[in-house]
């Protein structure tokens, strides 16, 4: 069959109008395909079919007149097996374009190499037009010409023949002497113990060097490297020992496709290895801080990448081995958007886990506001969080939920806030207005449970309830019940702060009280705005704000717990 070689002959594919590959009528020796090409030519010479495997060659008009085509065949069967190697098949083009990317031109391939004198040359496929204008992928031209003939029937036993037994080399196996297959599979036991003894001898060295990868978590991460590292040296090994010991290309190219899977399965390997060192180190250092939650989010995060490997590991097995994966990957996103879609709640419920692992804003035994409800925190699971209201009960929340909700944690403040205000009556005078808020002051400087800053009791307003006076100050307590102990003793004293005054707290304007004024009350005012008037001549009245020396003049005089308290013989203990 005349055929002719193409440089910008072959149609592209219109683009415009469609961008997928064009269809093609199919050759009945496959090739269409760089890839076709070459599995086409080993599968021939593999069955001695040197016809059939010299049209797999672009030999043109000027070198058929030179070279028979069923010698240039064998004649590059010998050179391969010598001195050669071809791609594995996964590597090489599948498609009629070939490697559109590979800076060698649009119809040229490279799909392996050679030496011949001590210099190395790339073997090419390259594609020409059939009679139909669709494209042929043939070894090229530049290829043929530079195999040697006459094919050297001494030389192309190599050693094998000369030192294993004659009929070891007679006797084959799919085209293959079974003396070949023989040695395989005994670089397959070499290689192996090879890559055994070399991870071995690089992990000693490395925990010599680096004293630090004979600790915990580093000898957990080396001992995730060895298995995988291992697989790649053997395979590594195995398939150099191939070359160099010229075993046939026929053997070579049946085993390139599981040489590219274990080369593979090293790296997915590595990757499983890393996860489970990696999520035992995370997993010790939850348990630690008590993080339940957690460890069950590590465990199913584990558990999904895991299975998310072993179907890589299958579909690069399959299309490896050039099964069409792409309609199977299809079927399961199809399935995985309806489970998806099944399971929507469950999904978000495990989002809501991870935000809640991730930013913790509770965390078991917290006592917290989660809308409207308020309780303690008893579990964060995978699907739910569980809270204990103030009334015992437990009340479920999905974290879905729970993750957009507003949430107000109590536990982990520093401080507590005291902010009361108190009313006082209309006919109070101006110097006991003074008088308070001195006093008043002086109780929250004094108390060593107040902050100081920012301390303070204000005059805010006069309205038909009564003077306002508003307190904010924050209050040093560990814990909610110690804040309420600490503000019980702080309304104490200005109570007592009050009663000393001569006036009173305002009462409802809804109510009437008839009763005689005391007498001993007017004395109180006579009493409190005298106190007042000295303290203008001395230039002490601590309004607005009190001197920082008078602070630190009264921290402290206030006695907490009380004195008299059941407590006070402890209250160095609870300063």
């Amino acid at each position: 069959m005349a055929t002719t070689a193409v440089s910008a002959q072959i149609p592209k594919p219109d683009t415009t109008s469609s961008a997928s590959t064009p269809k093609y009528p199919a050759d009945s020796l496959n090739r269409r395909t760089p890839r076709g090409a070459v599995a086409g030519f080993i599968s021939a010479v593999a069955k001695e079919n040197y016809a059939r495997a010299a049209r797999y060659l672009h030999i043109d008009r000027k070198l058929r007149k030179k070279r028979n085509a069923e010698q240039l065949a064998q004649g590059l069967q010998q050179l391969l097996d010598e001195s050669g190697s071809i791609l594995p098949y996964a590597l090489i083009s599948d498609s009629p374009d070939g490697h559109i990317d590979d800076n060698l031109g649009p119809n040229i391939d490279r799909v392996g190499s050679a030496m011949i004198d001590n210099e190395s040359f790339d073997i090419m496929v390259e594609s020409i037009q059939d009679e139909h204008g669709a494209p042929l992928w043939l070894f090229s031209t530049q290829t043929i010409q530079r195999i040697p003939l006459p094919v050297d029937e001494e030389l192309s036993s190599s050693w094998i023949s000369k030192v294993l037994p004659k009929v070891l080399i007679d006797k084959k196996w799919s085209g293959v002497p079974i003396a070949h297959w023989m040695i395989s599979i005994l670089l397959v036991f070499m290689a192996y113990l090879l890559a055994w003894a070399a991870t071995k001898i690089i992990i000693f060295i490395v925990s010599r060097v680096w004293t630090a990868a004979r600790r915990e978590p580093n000898t957990g991460i080396i001992r995730a490297f060895f298995r995988p590292v291992q697989l790649f040296f053997a395979v590594w090994i195995f398939v150099f020992a191939l070359e160099q010991a010229n075993i046939s290309i026929i053997v070579r190219q049946r085993l390139s496709s599981l040489s590219v899977i274990f080369y593979m399965l090293a790296v997915l390997l590595l990757m499983w290895q890393l996860l489970d060192a990696g999520s035992k180190i995370t997993q010790r250092n939850l348990a630690k801080r008590g993080n339940q939650a957690g460890v069950s989010a590590i465990l199913f995060l584990r558990r999904a990448i895991k299975i998310a490997l072993f179907f890589m590991a299958i579909i690069t097995v399959l299309d490896t081995f050039g099964f069409n994966v792409t309609t199977g990957i299809a079927a399961l996103g199809i399935g995985g958007i309806a489970l998806a879609l099944g399971a929507q709640k469950t999904v978000e419920n495990f989002v809501g886990s991870v935000t809640l692992i991730a930013d913790q804003p509770v965390r078991v035994g917290d006592f917290c506001k989660v809308g409207q409800l308020v309780g303690t925190v008893e579990q964060i699971g995978m699907r739910s969080t569980q809270i204990r209201t103030n009334e015992r009960t437990v009340v479920t929340i999905p974290n879905g939920e729970l993750s957009s909700l507003q949430i107000e944690n109590f536990t982990h403040r520093d401080k507590f806030l005291f902010s009361p205000s108190f009313y006082f009556r209309l006919d109070s005078s101006v110097d006991q207005i003074r008088y308070l808020l001195v006093e008043m002051r002086s109780v929250l400087y004094a108390h060593p449970k107040v902050d100081t800053l920012p301390a303070r009791v204000r005059f805010v307003n006069v309205s038909k309830e009564g003077l306002k006076f508003e307190i904010f100050a924050y209050i040093n307590a560990v814990d909610f019940d110690m804040f309420l102990s600490v503000q019980e003793d702080l309304y104490l004293h200005l109570l007592e702060v009050i009663k000393g005054s001569g006036t009173d707290l305002a009462r409802s304007s809804q109510s009437i009280y008839i009763q005689q004024e005391e007498v001993a009350t007017t004395e109180k005012k006579d009493e409190i705005e005298a106190q007042v008037r000295a303290w203008k001549e001395k230039n002490e009245l601590q309004i607005p704000d009190f001197e920082e020396q008078h602070i630190a003049n009264i921290r402290g005089t206030i006695s907490y717990p009380p004195e008299g308290s059941i407590k006070y013989k402890d209250r160095g203990e609870t300063n």
